[in-house]
């Protein structure tokens, strides 16, 4: 989509207001709180480690009873303006119980920072999940990232950081592997969208920075998937990645049957589902 394109704002807000689209969302993000509640408490997790400066910045790990587990980290979605690492613990017993290690990052929200600090926090996150992996009972040679929605670019976006220049000591490639959950690669539209505006605020340069389908091509894994059920604009946003990347970049580009933009997730918690299988596989455990 060229980035001078105008396009429709009612259009814009009824293909990415999934809250608006999905009657029942308040159902399911009760549904979320509750699964994600029971999680915690029959789970062994640390919900709330202290490592940043926000008092929000806190990741939550649970733990497996697997050595040198493999690690996924799981970004929630929200338009990165809403919702909460804790509303997503439900995600997490079937890896624990499939021998992987689970890391939940949380992230300032806007319009207080901006999507790039964001980004920033999330690549802090991940350099701390590296340096406390084995401490962890971790590998810090795999480390797979996931994220759903709005923040899937994030998953997109993080194979191509460059981890030397973020700290002497890191490895070239930090990340085995990633997964992109109904995300958004292309932001251009996002910025246009009437509902989202005032709170992201973003720019044509911001667009420009942090629209990973215009990033180079990058080595590792990407997975690209979306619900069958999800608007247009989503379901274009998940093919563009693969696009313009190809297929030795993003080997895996789906939508699920049966799934719309909040479902989906059922399909990676579930330990039969496809997104946990993908997500397995990028982790070496299938």
């Amino acid at each position: 989509m060229p980035m001078t394109a105008r396009l429709d704002p009612a259009w814009l807000d009824a293909q990415y207001n999934s809250g608006a689209r999905i009657t029942d969302h308040a159902d399911i993000f009760e549904r979320w709180a509750e699964a994600s509640a029971l999680s915690r408490r029959n789970s062994v997790c640390m919900p709330d480690v202290r490592y940043g400066d926000a008092p929000e910045v806190t990741p939550g790990v649970f733990h497996t009873n697997a050595p040198h587990a493999p690690v996924l980290v799981f970004i929630h979605g929200g338009w990165w303006r809403a919702l909460d690492k804790a509303d997503h613990a439900f995600v997490a017993p079937s890896f624990s119980a499939d021998g992987a290690l689970m890391v939940m990052p949380n992230y300032s929200l806007c319009a207080a920072v901006t999507v790039e600090q964001i980004t920033l926090q999330t690549v802090r996150a991940l350099t701390w999940v590296w340096h406390n992996a084995v401490a962890l009972d971790g590998d810090p040679r795999c480390i797979v990232v996931a994220g759903h929605s709005a923040v899937a670019h994030l998953a997109a976006m993080l194979p191509s950081c460059r981890w030397k220049e973020v700290q002497a000591g890191l490895p070239a490639q930090l990340l085995s592997g990633a997964l992109a959950i109904s995300g958004v690669f292309d932001l251009e539209p996002i910025r246009q969208t009437p509902f989202l505006q005032a709170d992201l605020n973003l720019t044509p340069a911001a667009v420009r920075r942090l629209g990973p389908a215009f990033f180079p091509r990058q080595r590792g894994r990407l997975y690209a998937v979306a619900g069958a059920d999800e608007s247009a604009e989503f379901l274009r946003q998940n093919e563009l990645i693969r696009d313009v990347r190809g297929p030795i970049s993003v080997p895996v580009c789906e939508r699920l049957a049966g799934h719309h933009h909040l479902s989906i997730l059922n399909s990676l918690a579930d330990p039969a589902g496809r997104l946990h299988e993908l997500a397995l596989r990028l982790l070496g455990l299938r």
